[in-house]
């Protein structure tokens, strides 16, 4: 708010502290050369208030003769000039305002001689750049409580941007009061409404008063927005007034019939526009409590919550909207109503609308749910293949996709509990219960059995499925053979899902051929087990500690941790293991002289495993960490390390279930204690000989032990926590082993320059669809295409588009397009958007233009030209004109 100085003792006392400018001024004047033909100078010095009237004897001039006008000496005044005194310079003071200028004796001198003006209002208006005509100092007048202060006139200089009417000058006064950065009408209602609803306790609103700016404030807001009940006028109701008008931009009138006070249908543009401007703003958050407050008011949520989820999705403004369709599809899913197209158009919609970011987790949950519903009708037969590596096949092409919707839901979910939010708390949690049947006990409960029916064979004979690529043979194929240098990230626990993610992001990041597979992870399929598959080795075999456990021996060598490198360093000498822990907080030279002559880099990193010592509830958001983690680990190497071959694995995957377990999911370890090797939640190592109940045997590495596994996802049990996530069996999630194999492609490479268009990565773009370039409505949509599917070298982007007029002003609200359509099919990647054109006088042959901007802003927009032809025009805003 503006500053409320008072006047300064010496403009008080009628402008004596300017008296000396004038009396210099005026010396000026008479002493410049005289205009051609004259032979003398006569100035009219107008002083309608009669301000200085006291001071003329205080006025010398050299050369220069006073003659004061007292209104009854008009005829001697143009007899001394006209006849008596035809050579003197004369100064006449004129302190009389004339109601017709016939009644001006002198209106023929004034006509030929200067004008001067001395009296505040000309200071003022000197000072505040305001034409010197009679309406504006009408107007000065009018406010001069408000102009009495410099620091008012000069926040009113710096927001005259060329003031030629006398509605620009009410604008200008009331943005100098209110403080804000521009005369907008706009700009001066937020103002007021931001200092609150009470007109008695806003400082901004009693401010206006108090500079006699009330009524000019009233008009403006009656011919923006339609609301005006003279003195029973209050922020509240206008408040209530711009919302709801606001709102019927795209909600039915049907659906708020009881408040049709509160609207006003030809006023529906500017209110909406003033409002999404808000939203779009810095200071958005202002904003909620405001609309939290009017949806309390009008008991808003019980009346959007009976209006059919087709009329309400396309509807914003109020962040209850939010909380009413999200309330009508949860009630749904939780009533086993899944429609997945529902669902994810109305994601697809609601995802560019205002407040979305506010209940994103809830949303992206249910769209994860619709995924796994689709997946579910896709599979709705069951999961009935025979051979186990063709239902490794399925589950590396198909299947994981399950485990990452699950992962993402329980994501959003964790975000949740983190948002709260009172309505929708309870009903998310009553979606997970779904979700978790869903997954849990139809995807984990019939997949498993069909692997655990097709596998079982092949494990107890063979320990290992047939055909397909195994973990122990890791370096040979992929490290040993290979002449260059081999860079290797092992990633404790990260399954293949996570790797499917990792690897679409590295093609689309950055420029590599990028190709994932997998392999049989040794089994049990735990850490020191896989660990060790992946070391170069000839033989692994097993040892008994003194505590009772077993080491796995790679030629007779410890593969734990501490030993690694040595056993690297046997196969290889110039190679090194390195942990990504210790070499992350280096600086760059420090490790890349720990590689530097080596062949083979093997880095540790372990992000999701550790995440599952501490909760495992931390273990989903630490799967994010880790891809982010994974993609620093590639651009060290690729960067500071010079490498362009870089393979990505893990010693085993893992199984998650967010649900606690029933009984039925767990299984009694019935074999005697003293046959027990080893024994977890997903295997047992027992002597030769033993046969527990209810487990399928693997044939193990050392024929000196047997091994056995539960089927499904079904843990032993066992005392202590730890029976959410786990690992060592073999389920699919655990057993099925990523390998990425990641190369770099350099510039001058021959693969780059000759698939040039197919590694360079670059964002999809966006096209305008609609065949029409002709707008005759304030409100309107247009149909607008995603060029390309998102894919390996086609990234996501999102687009923002908005009218300008030739001058590359913004004449329209902003739409958002959030481009990251994977489909093939070119009707599936389209979007309709709606525009909101500004309260605007529009010419139909002028051009104007639609703009499609990169948001990032790394791209030229582009441009469609347009023209705009609507029947009613609104001009701007000219009350008290």
């Amino acid at each position: 708010m503006a500053s409320m100085d008072k006047v300064s003792p010496k403009e008080r006392e009628g402008g004596l502290g300017h008296l000396d400018t004038i009396i210099q001024d005026l010396n000026k004047r008479f002493a410049a050369p005289l205009p051609e033909f004259y032979k003398r100078r006569i100035i009219f010095w107008y002083d309608e208030d009669r301000e200085f009237e006291d001071k003329l004897d205080d006025i010398q001039i050299d050369n220069v003769k006073l003659l004061v006008l007292t209104g009854t000496n008009n005829f001697a005044a143009k007899k001394l000039l006209n006849v008596d005194d035809t050579t003197s310079n004369y100064l006449v003071y004129s302190p009389i305002s004339y109601k017709s200028q016939e009644d001006n004796w002198l209106l023929n001198i004034e006509l030929y001689s200067e004008e001067f003006r001395a009296d505040l209002v000309s200071i003022w208006m000197n000072e505040t750049y305001l034409p010197e005509t009679p309406d504006f100092r009408r107007l000065v007048k009018l406010y001069k409580k408000f102009f009495g202060a410099q620091t008012r006139r000069a926040a009113f200089a710096k927001l005259n941007k060329g003031i030629s009417t006398p509605s620009q000058m009410h604008l200008t006064v009331m943005a100098a009061i209110c403080g804000t950065k521009n005369a907008q009408p706009n700009s001066i209602v937020k103002a007021v409404i931001s200092g609150g609803s009470d007109i008695k306790s806003n400082e901004v609103f009693q401010s206006l008063v108090n500079y006699g700016a009330v009524a000019p404030f009233w008009a403006l807001v009656k011919q923006a927005t339609g609301y005006f009940e003279g003195d029973d006028s209050t922020i509240e109701k206008l408040v209530t007034h711009i919302l709801l008008t606001a709102t019927t931009r795209t909600l039915r009138m049907e659906y708020l019939a009881g408040l049709d006070s509160f609207i006003s249908t030809p006023h529906q543009a500017w209110c909406y526009d003033f409002v999404s401007e808000w939203i779009a703003g810095d200071n958005r958050q202002d904003l909620v409590e405001i609309l939290r407050n009017v949806e309390e008011d009008l008991i808003l949520r019980k009346r959007f919550k009976q209006v059919p989820l087709d009329d309400l999705v396309a509807t914003e403004v109020f962040p209850c909207v939010n909380e009413c369709i999200l309330t009508q599809i949860m009630t749904e899913i939780s009533n086993n109503i899944i429609n997945v197209d529902v669902i994810t158009n109305t994601v697809e919609k609601r995802r560019t609308l205002a407040w979305y970011d506010d209940v994103e987790c809830y949303y992206e949950g249910i769209l994860q749910v619709a995924k796994m519903q689709a997946f579910f009708l896709e599979h709705s037969a069951g999961f009935h293949t025979v051979e186990a590596r063709n239902v490794w096949k399925e589950y590396t092409e198909d299947y994981y996709c399950m485990d990452t919707y699950y992962r993402k839901y329980h994501l959003a979910f964790g975000k949740s509990l983190k948002v709260g939010n009172d309505h929708l708390d309870d009903l998310f949690k009553q979606v997970t219960d779904k979700v978790e049947g869903l997954y849990t006990h139809w995807f984990l409960g019939e997949l498993g059995n069909n692997w655990s029916d097709a596998c079982a064979d092949e494990l107890a004979k063979y320990g290992r499925i047939m055909e397909v690529p195994q973990q122990v043979d890791f370096y040979d194929q992929n490290v040993k053979s290979k002449d260059n240098r081999v860079f290797v990230i092992i990633s404790d626990a990260f399954r293949y899902e996570l790797a499917a993610s990792l690897a679409d992001q590295l093609r689309r990041e950055t420029q590599s051929k990028v190709a994932l597979s997998s392999c049989e992870g040794i089994f049990p399929t735990v850490t020191k087990f896989g660990m060790a598959a992946l070391l170069p080795h000839k033989n692994l075999s097993v040892s008994e500690r003194s505590c009772g456990d077993l080491q796995i021996l790679a030629d007779g060598m410890s593969t734990d941790a501490g030993n690694r490198d040595k056993v690297l360093k046997a196969a290889n000498i110039k190679s090194v293991a390195l942990k990504y822990k210790d070499i992350a907080p280096m600086k760059r030279a420090e490790r890349s002289a720990l590689v530097k002559g080596m062949e083979v880099v093997y880095i540790y990193h372990d992000k999701v495993d550790e995440a599952s010592h501490t909760s495992d509830s931390m273990v989903f958001p630490a799967c994010d960490d880790a891809i982010e983690e994974i993609k620093n680990i590639v651009r060290i190497i690729r960067n500071e390390f010079g490498g362009t071959r870089v393979y990505i694995t893990a010693d085993h995957g893992f199984l998650y279930t967010y649900s606690p377990l029933s009984e039925e999911s767990k299984v009694d370890k019935t074999s005697p204690s003293e046959q027990d090797v080893e024994i977890d939640r997903r295997y047992l190592i027992t002597r030769k000989g033993a046969a527990p109940d209810y487990l399928l045997p693997v044939k193990f590495m050392d024929d000196g032990y047997d091994a056995f596994a539960p089927r499904e996802s079904v843990r032993i049990k066992k005392k202590g926590g730890g029976l959410n996530f786990v690992h060592g069996g073999i389920s699919l999630q655990e057993m099925v082993v990523p390998v990425i194999e990641y190369h770099y492609l350099r510039n001058d490479s021959k693969a780059y320059q000759r698939n040039k268009a197919k590694y360079d990565t670059r964002p999809v773009e966006v096209g305008l669809l609609s065949a029409s370039r002709k707008i005759s409505n304030m409100i309107f949509s247009l149909n607008f295409y995603q060029k390309d599917a998102v894919g390996d070298n086609r990234s996501a982007a999102n687009y923002l588009l908005y009218f300008v007029d030739s001058n590359g002003k913004q004449i329209s609200d902003t739409a958002k397009i959030i481009a990251d359509k994977t489909s093939d099919n070119g009707q599936e990647r389209t979007f309709r958007c709606s525009f909101n054109l500004k309260s605007l006088k529009y010419d139909n042959r002028a051009s104007y233009y639609l703009v499609i901007a990169d948001e990032t802003g790394l791209k030229m927009p582009q441009k469609e030209e347009f023209q705009i032809d609507i029947a009613f025009a609104v001009d701007e805003f000219d009350f008290f004109s």
